[in-house]
């Protein structure tokens, strides 16, 4: 079993809402107790009307780190292609700070290339993307060990990707979560790959490196026990705008509290 608690996140997808929705949303997380309220990093809504509704992820943090008390908030996850390394390193210093030491700075290597083309950022291709997340991470890490005031606390990086070649090398190197989709076989089969690269970079992966997985569709019973028998125990339930039904979250919520 793994040595990290079990916890329950929940993914306010900022998209077909007003921010009044959005705020309201956050809130009600935190009551229900969620550990961790992710947004995400787009400029354009990913379902629905293409060009609904839709808000900018890093301003809202900083929103969010005043307008909650206790749950740990970030990027589910931030595109690395948006900003300079060294600028989103001192953007997550201040929510950090904002927050009172609750920022998980999670980060990617971008795919959404609406994003790109509208916002006039270069494409590239994957193996372009995942090269500038690897030079990008020593510049974030360098950084957040020189800004003044230091961050509170060593501020937990989360990775996100299921690239066995690349990005889980990447996740061995620098992560303290990895955030991974699909089903028990393919976190298992992709976990043990990561411990690979965590003894070839002289990291203990198995047991430095959180796991993350989506269960926004299944229930606890449908899933979690199997989840959490191959080593997850962050659990992510995104929700969508207007409405941001948060039935499925308390659910997962109970079910974490039934096993403590």
């Amino acid at each position: 079993m793994s040595e990290h608690p079990l916890r329950i996140a929940v993914q306010i997808q900022p998209q077909h809402a007003d921010y009044a929705q959005i705020r309201d949303a956050v809130l009600r997380a935190e009551e229900i107790g969620v550990d961790v309220v992710f947004n995400w990093d787009h400029f354009f809504p990913l379902s629905g009307d293409p060009d609904g509704k839709h808000f900018e992820c890093w301003t809202m943090l900083g929103a969010w780190a005043e307008q909650t008390s206790r749950v740990e908030i970030g990027a589910l996850v931030s595109c690395n292609s948006y900003r300079n390394p060294d600028l989103l390193a001192d953007m997550a210093r201040t929510v950090d700070h904002i927050s009172d030491g609750r920022l998980i700075l999670g980060i990617g290597a971008g795919w959404f290339e609406k994003d790109y083309d509208r916002f006039g950022y270069e494409f590239g291709t994957p193996g372009t993307r995942i090269a500038d997340l690897a030079e990008a991470m020593p510049r974030i890490t360098k950084r957040l060990a020189v800004g003044n005031p230091a961050p509170t606390r060593d501020i937990p990086i989360l990775i996100g990707g299921g690239g066995e070649k690349k990005t889980l090398r990447i996740v061995a190197e620098h992560a303290d979560i990895w955030h991974s989709f699909g089903d028990v076989e393919t976190l298992t089969r992709k976990s043990a790959i990561l411990d690979e690269h965590g003894a070839a970079v002289g990291r203990d992966t198995a047991n430095l490196v959180e796991r993350s997985v989506e269960v926004s569709r299944h229930t606890p019973a449908e899933v979690a026990d199997g989840l959490a028998a191959a080593g997850a125990t962050l659990f992510t339930i995104g929700v969508n705008g207007p409405d941001y039904d948060l039935t499925r979250a308390t659910e997962w919520v109970a079910w974490r509290d039934a096993q403590r």
